[in-house]
């Protein structure tokens, strides 16, 4: 399994300070250890309706000039990005979007490993892309026309895919969105994926049982990476050979949970994720986030991070650390 983590401290609005570059690459060399490891990116396409202030409120003002960190960050040390292109206009707008594709492709292909077409289409809440007009268009084909364009300049190593947002029952249900990928043809959808993301957050915006209990932080995720490759996946025609990602995981720090809490939940999540790899074919993990958006903030999207928002190491820097180190040894290497 390969790991990863996005580095850049803001969660959708909530950010309280801008990036610190020589933390962030200080930090991140100090989990990978000198092991390759996946840097998670966002840019946004908004369609031509969008207020400029909801497109500041997300940091998304310059997308298509630079990331958080250099370009030649991205390729050094065995470092991959993963980067996501989230579709979030007012309005439909799928030629704009597959346009907009094409721009990224041409900014960034070439540092790209991992491209993933839309953010979460089946979650329909604000500035998420299930909640954007025209997203299931934009997402079907946007996933054919990614890959014609990288072909077209040469890029064929970059794998692409989408993300889907944890178990159905959190959400009040997704159905619609499986049954609408159940009308597409294979051969015009799901055999242009590489691969799945899942978003997975079973304790960060709802209570959970104690641990050690039915429906706690362990049995919760166990259940959603069962759900996603057993019951959601064959109805996309999605086969058991396109692996999964896990493309956000996180927990929070803030009250009232503590250090400690995220520290335990992280740990049995991982856990989880660890023995469900080989049995549900999940090829990497990407932790949400390395810094705290705000740590002061009473939102639990303000404490995923690692380390806190001036970059001072919580206790579950060590726990994600150790694991990505154990994990990746010669010893327990597991296929990726």
């Amino acid at each position: 399994m390969k790991f990863g983590i996005y580095p850049g401290g803001r969660a959708g609005t909530v950010c309280s300070h801008p990036p610190d570059r020589a933390a962030i690459g200080d930090l991140i060399d100090d989990l990978a250890g000198g092991r390759p490891f996946v840097i998670r990116e966002y840019v946004h396409f908004f369609g031509e309706e969008t207020p400029p202030d909801v497109i500041t409120s997300l940091g998304a003002d310059h997308d298509l000039a630079h990331l958080t960190m250099p370009d030649g960050w991205y390729v050094e040390n065995g470092r991959e990005l993963d980067l996501v292109v989230s579709y979030i206009p007012q309005a439909a707008d799928v030629p704009g979007w597959l346009s907009f594709l094409d721009t990224v492709i041409d900014r960034y292909g070439h540092l790209t490993r991992y491209l993933q077409v839309t953010l979460e289409p089946n979650f329909p809440i604000p500035l998420i892309d299930g909640s954007a007009p025209g997203v299931l268009q934009a997402l079907t084909l946007g996933i054919p026309h990614a890959r014609t364009a990288l072909d077209r300049r040469g890029l064929h190593d970059v794998q692409i895919g989408f993300s889907v947002a944890e178990p159905a029952e959190w959400l009040g249900g997704d159905d619609e969105f499986w049954r609408y990928l159940s009308t597409v043809p294979q051969q015009d959808f799901a055999d242009h994926v590489d691969y799945v993301g899942l978003g997975l957050y079973p304790d960060a915006f709802s209570p959970v049982a104690p641990r050690g209990t039915p429906g706690d932080v362990a049995s919760l995720t166990a259940h959603a990476l069962h759900h996603l490759r057993e019951h959601s996946l064959p109805r996309a025609h999605i086969p058991p050979s396109t692996p999964i990602h896990i493309a956000e995981n996180g927990t929070p720090s803030g009250a009232p949970r503590t250090e400690q809490t995220q520290c335990d939940s992280l740990s049995d999540m991982l856990n989880t994720i660890l023995a469900c790899e080989e049995p549900l074919n999940i090829a990497h993990y990407e932790l949400f986030s390395l810094r705290d958006a705000a740590s002061d903030s009473p939102q639990p999207t303000g404490t995923l991070g690692l380390v806190t928002d001036t970059y001072r190491p919580k206790q579950a820097f060590t726990v994600y650390r150790d694991i990505v180190r154990d994990a990746s040894s010669p010893a327990t290497t597991r296929k990726s």
